[in-house]
């Protein structure tokens, strides 16, 4: 399988993946819910997990790859605040833990240009 088709389910996998993490351990996922967002940060932990299985669901599909991978851009910039507030409520752990928290965060950079490449590969297909 080329590259350009293993691209889009590799990162639907990726997506998959956390998206069942927010219902097998949402404790993890509530604790770095921003503050400032209304109602209970385990609604917000389970909307969050939907809409990575929702967008991993899209972007197996030929069909509705391009505008899921499109919402993925937009799904990665958005959870970006999350993960931010993980990285500063780790500022006073031990080195190595507040390095992981700290080194997501570039992290983001490559998932937001990787959902965006899965989406100009798909123009043309379906």
């Amino acid at each position: 399988m080329p590259r350009s088709e293993r691209s889009p389910l590799l990162l639907a996998g990726l997506l998959a993946t956390a998206g069942v993490a927010h219902f097998a351990v949402p404790r993890q996922f509530d604790a770095i819910v921003p503050r400032s967002l209304p109602g209970a940060p385990r609604t917000w932990t389970y909307a969050s997990g939907v809409a990575e299985l929702a967008l991993a669901a899209g972007l197996a599909l030929p069909r509705t790859r391009k505008p899921a991978a499109l919402a993925a851009v937009a799904f990665f910039v958005g959870v970006f605040p999350a993960n931010v507030k993980m990285a500063l409520d780790r500022r006073d752990r031990p080195a190595q833990e507040k390095a992981v928290a700290f080194g997501r965060l570039p992290l983001q950079i490559p998932l937001v240009l990787w959902a965006r490449g899965v989406a100009r590969n798909a123009e043309g297909q379906a």
